[in-house]
């Protein structure tokens, strides 16, 4: 099964080890802002050490990453040493989190990646601040694509926030009875007289 087939549904909660082997949820929807989950095949690889970066170079850069708009966490099957690792090594700003057994590959319909050569799949998820999956996006080998793609929602995400705190909240009225039709005198044809 895809992960596309979670597109605009409820995002799976789940709770994996951190890079300090602590128990993190993922609760999507519970913080009231969105979320961007990454998974990515292999901690440390040439990619996924690149498509991190970006991630943390746009938080400390980007208004639009900042702590208090959006929480950004990173996910693949390596082990809690080798994400230890990966995060100390790149001075990583957001949570990497240990999928060893795959609860959240298989929660998030990921698989394996380049035709099946890499063991996860490099998908980037967009949940908004209500929890909902709004969008997903996958590419194992251009890992750059990922942090634009984020940037691209998280800059959607804001405008229709900002659109709804500038509209009045809808109300909901029940529906009129259309006024009745006027009385119409039916058409009556002229009478004519037959002459003998």
């Amino acid at each position: 099964m895809s992960w596309k087939t979670l597109l605009n549904k409820e995002a799976p909660s789940v709770t994996l080890p951190d890079q300090a082997n602590e128990p993190y949820a993922v609760e999507p929807g519970k913080t009231g802002k969105p979320l961007v989950l990454f998974f990515y095949p292999a901690a440390g690889s040439y990619g996924c050490t690149r498509e991190a970066c970006q991630f943390r170079d746009a938080i400390s850069e980007k208004d639009y990453y900042k702590a208090d708009k959006v929480t950004v966490v990173g996910i693949s099957g390596d082990s809690v040493d080798k994400q230890k690792v990966f995060v100390d090594k790149q001075k990583l700003t957001f949570p990497v989190l240990s999928d060893k057994e795959g609860k959240a590959r298989k929660a998030y319909n990921v698989g394996r990646g380049l035709f099946g050569l890499t063991p996860t799949a490099r998908v980037t998820f967009i949940i908004d601040e209500k929890g909902v999956i709004r969008d997903g996006f996958e590419s194992t080998i251009n890992y750059g694509a990922h942090s634009k793609f984020v940037t691209q929602w998280l800059e959607k995400l804001e405008k229709e926030k900002e659109k709804g705190k500038g509209e009045a909240p809808k109300i909901e009225t029940p529906p009129t009875e259309p006024a009745p039709a006027p009385a119409i005198a039916p058409e009556v044809a002229p009478v004519v007289e037959a002459q003998a």
